[in-house]
């Protein structure tokens, strides 16, 4: 199995996830925060899909799909246009709101697939190459994929807690 073909897995995984996290819940249960300053179903999904977005983008010197297919405009939120949730305040997670499980999924899905399509094209040498000097040691684009599939994981996985709260109560 090539690195590559590992990623794929990782990354479709993450997609079966976050089906799994949203569907079914109803508003209400989408944008329940089981504490005050805790997250949201919406704001978990929302903010792990714009992180995959902008980080794979930025990596491979694509445009995000948040732009480009008018995901921004479908969602309507007071954020600006970069925005991808990371340093959030309990006000700006709570200005996270969705008019449907199906447009968080949706936009998911358009990401998955432009990241799946991205990632079907590199080569092992491709995955050695230094997407970001400002670490050190400086980060390639391998460590980068990877640590979008933890912070993507991490996040996904918090969404289904905060599920299975709602269903067991």
């Amino acid at each position: 199995m090539h690195a590559k073909d590992i990623l794929i897995d990782a990354y479709t995984r993450i997609q079966e996830e976050v089906h799994a996290a949203v569907e079914g819940l109803t508003l209400d249960d989408l944008h329940r925060r089981p504490g005050p300053d805790a997250n949201s179903v919406a704001w978990l999904v929302w903010h792990l899909t714009r992180v995959q977005d902008d980080h794979v983008a930025g990596a491979l010197g694509l445009e995000q799909v948040w732009l480009t297919q008018d995901w921004e405009k479908r969602f309507g939120l007071d954020l600006k246009p970069h925005d991808t949730g990371y340093g959030h305040t309990s006000a700006q997670v709570a200005k996270v709101r969705v008019d449907s499980a199906d447009l968080l999924t949706g936009y998911y899905d358009a990401v998955h697939a432009r990241s799946l399509e991205a990632l079907r094209g590199l080569t092992a040498a491709d995955l050695d190459r230094v997407v970001d000097e400002n670490w050190d040691p400086p980060v390639t684009l391998g460590v980068r994929l990877v640590s979008v599939l933890s912070d993507d994981y991490e996040h996904v996985g918090q969404a289904a807690y905060v599920r299975g709260l709602y269903q067991s109560a």
